[in-house]
């Protein structure tokens, strides 16, 4: 089981940790366009897998060195400018870097399936579609998974339930446009009433990101782990429902945009796309998300 990981900065590297940890896959490949720091980072990762079980290849190369990926997680970005306020930011920077990088993952990787994890995910996991010609079901982005961690993580404070037991989600776009799908957050079968109080912390959830970048100057650890997380579920046919930026066919109204829906991932990918009954305020924050996203794809040269 192959895992290339393109752009082993500060996300790639805690991902590529997090499955050396998790010993999911058996070889893992750092692909960066400074050769040397992939290949120290692909020796001192080498070198902390030898206290594990399982043993795990890491190597750096070059992009022709995916072929064979199972999966091939892009964390490649360009630089992050001080004083970042949104992530839209970054998307015509990207946008092109993604040009120069996903039709050669295409091609040598053609069976793959494609983990986008760079910013803004709604915009390139869209763009990636293009760009390779892969189905949506071999194509998804980290979305909303690590909002709705956080989510989960402050509701689990209020309700006194451990969060692996909060089926509650956050939709729509990581970024601005997402919110709290409350009308159908359930524990134990029972509902999870939807109260000011409870939507209040979708609103700090959704300002975690940026208040670790402002204080930190970047996000790692919570990101890295929710891409090993959505690997993990695709190397070990897990069959796992999270949320995910993937490709939006009509639901709601809604089409060609990426934008998160709680999908089932497992060996082949997206395995089952899913469709929340949600309330008609929810639906039209969900649609809302949807012409915010496609601004910025619209509004890319």
């Amino acid at each position: 089981m192959k895992v290339t990981i393109v752009g082993p900065g500060k996300v790639g590297m805690v991902l590529a940790y997090s499955l050396v940890l998790r010993g999911v896959a058996r070889e893992v490949v750092l692909v960066g366009s400074n050769r040397e720091k992939a290949e120290g980072e692909a020796l001192d990762l080498t070198h902390a897998q030898a206290f594990q079980q399982i043993p795990v290849k890491v190597r750096a190369g070059e992009i022709e060195d995916a072929a064979g990926s199972e999966v091939v997680a892009v964390c490649a970005s360009v630089p992050m400018p001080a004083g970042l306020l949104t992530r839209n930011a970054l998307a015509q920077g990207n946008a092109d870097l993604m040009k120069e990088l996903l039709p050669r993952i295409a091609k040598v990787a053609p069976n793959c399936k494609l983990v986008m994890v760079t910013n803004p995910v709604d915009v390139l996991t869209w763009q990636a579609l293009q760009l390779t010609g892969f189905p949506r079901e071999r194509v998804m982005g980290t979305g909303t998974l690590v909002d709705s961690i956080r989510f989960r993580e402050l509701l689990s404070e209020m309700l006194a339930i451990h969060p692996d037991d909060l089926r509650a989600y956050i939709l729509g776009e990581h970024g601005e446009h997402q919110f709290p799908a409350m009308s159908v957050a359930q524990s134990g079968g029972e509902r999870i009433d939807d109260t000011p109080e409870r939507r209040a912390l979708c609103e700090r959830a959704k300002h975690f990101g940026m208040e670790v970048f402002r204080k930190k100057g970047n996000t790692c650890y919570a990101i890295g782990q929710s891409a090993a997380y959505i690997i993990e579920a695709i190397l070990l046919d897990e069959k796992r429902t999270v949320p995910l930026s993937v490709l939006v066919d009509g639901y709601l109204g809604v089409t060609d945009v990426c934008l998160s829906l709680p999908v089932v991932v497992g060996k082949k990918g997206v395995e089952r796309f899913l469709h929340p009954d949600l309330n008609a305020v929810e639906a039209e924050q969900f649609r809302e998300a949807a012409r915010a996203v496609r601004k910025v794809i619209d509004g890319l040269e």
